[in-house]
């Protein structure tokens, strides 16, 4: 009873963080939040050590694609490709390459610190609704344009 009480006033807050905010991306945090915390049935006490992990992870995440992929992605807007030296390219390609081993070991390190939270059918069932998510938020922007 607790847990449905819970994921009520968790959605429901969701829910009020979504038409209160005007950051996209607060409105898609909070959707986020309200799916994952639908799918993963988490109990009070799981979500209270889960989403201070989560929310480090994602916040890790979210640097690396947004922050530090934008740099390379400017960089190679900067001129054609064509016009780069070998050295050039070598230094982006050793970045790409930097930033998606670090992407990999945040990934690692929250299925690594969620073992000790939640169980692995549900580290599982978070992978599976992260990826629901994102193809529903994807179909929802190209309907859009």
């Amino acid at each position: 009873m607790k847990t449905k009480h819970f994921i009520t006033v968790l959605f429901l807050m969701c829910t009020i963080t979504f038409y209160g905010q005007e950051n996209k991306k607060e409105k898609i945090k909070a959707l986020k939040i309200a799916y994952i915390t639908k799918d993963l049935s988490l109990s009070s006490s799981e979500a209270e050590k889960f989403w201070p992990v989560y929310n480090s992870f994602d916040e890790k995440q979210f640097d690396l694609r947004m922050v530090k992929m934008r740099k390379i992605r400017q960089e190679l807007k900067s001129k054609p490709i064509e016009n780069f030296s070998d050295a050039e390219a070598n230094a982006l390609l050793n970045q790409i390459d930097n930033l998606e081993d670090e992407s990999y070991q945040n990934k690692k390190k929250l299925i690594t610190d969620l073992r000790k939270i939640i169980s692995p059918v549900k580290i599982l069932k978070l992978k599976q609704a992260e990826d629901d998510f994102n193809k529903s938020l994807l179909k929802q922007y190209r309907k859009r344009n």
